[in-house]
């Protein structure tokens, strides 16, 4: 059990379950990029750690970027999403895959799609850690996820409650 400011979290998923999710993700990308060169965007701040180590894993050729986007305060979307930070590669006609945390509600999702079109990118993949499938709202197909967890708040490997717990190498979630 972990307290984050005024909240108690309690363990959810394991540093150990995290790299096996992590490893099949990226033993399926190799499989499907085999023959060029995506570009991996993470999205900041939650994605730093997913991505770090989803390339210890992938072992095709690729580049690595990273853009910033907000959606939440505290525990809830805020179901707006902001760029805060933007793009340092040129996408157009490029396979671009977008490496999320966490996705819920697909707002996120949603917001990316259109900046990558709008960028000319080949094709936008998404790839995410922790998918949500019933908060999920969108009709964006998640190209790769790693574990499908029930719609609940969580912090650790990333993510966090109002900019803690990011360091935390398991996963909590928040005690009812």
């Amino acid at each position: 059990m972990i307290h984050l400011h005024d909240k108690t979290f309690v363990p959810f998923i394991s540093s150990e379950e995290i790299d096996f999710a992590l490893s099949n993700m990226a033993k399926k990308m190799a499989d499907d990029f085999f023959e060029e060169t995506p570009i991996f965007i993470g999205v900041l701040n939650g994605s730093f750690m997913v991505l770090s180590d989803l390339m210890k894993y992938y072992r095709g050729m690729c580049e690595v970027s990273f853009t910033k986007m907000a959606s939440y305060e505290g525990t809830q979307s805020t179901n707006q999403v902001k760029q805060l930070l933007g793009l340092d590669v040129e996408v157009t006609g490029r396979t671009v895959v977008i490496v999320e945390d966490i996705v819920d509600t697909g707002q996120t999702v949603e917001a990316l799609k259109a900046i990558f079109k709008e960028k000319n990118a080949k094709h936008v993949k998404f790839a995410t850690l922790f998918f949500k499938p019933e908060a999920y709202t969108k009709d964006i197909k998640i190209d790769y996820v790693g574990i499908r967890i029930p719609n609940k708040f969580i912090v650790g490997y990333g993510l966090d409650y109002d900019g803690l717990g990011r360091n935390l190498p398991d996963v909590y979630q928040l005690a009812e």
